[in-house]
């Protein structure tokens, strides 16, 4: 069982990134389900599919972050949605569904991103 109660690890990826999103449950959760119109309260990990850095966490700011779907990249549009309240999923990300082709103006463009992401609520 995975402690979705601290900071996950990602393991560095083998082979070529993949050019679709790819979307794993870590931990199923039990609560509710998140919906595409839902605003989440999220912990979430992001690095750099390449390189392994760490480019964001909410873990290293030492608060999880609430949103609505809406407004996030493609990837968290399509990847979140049938994840359940208590459940980690890692995400990857290909450069079109997250922030578009090398330079697209965001430090991110061209590069396929890993995300793990806890979900905490649901509203």
């Amino acid at each position: 069982m995975t402690d979705t109660n601290s900071k996950p690890e990602i393991d560095a990826p083998e082979g070529p990134a993949p050019v679709e999103l790819v979307i794993e449950d870590i931990v199923v959760g039990d609560g509710a389900e998140a919906q595409p119109g839902s605003t989440v309260d999220v912990h979430y990990l992001g690095v750099d599919y390449e390189t392994g850095d760490e480019f964001d966490s909410s873990w290293s700011r030492g608060q999880s972050i609430n949103f609505p779907l809406s407004a996030l990249i493609t990837g968290w549009k399509e990847g979140i949605p049938g994840m359940k309240v208590g459940g980690r999923r890692q995400l990857i990300v290909p450069a079109h569904k997250a922030y578009g082709p090398a330079g697209g103006g965001h430090p991110l463009s061209g590069k396929t991103l890993i995300f793990v992401i806890d979900l905490l609520g649901v509203s």
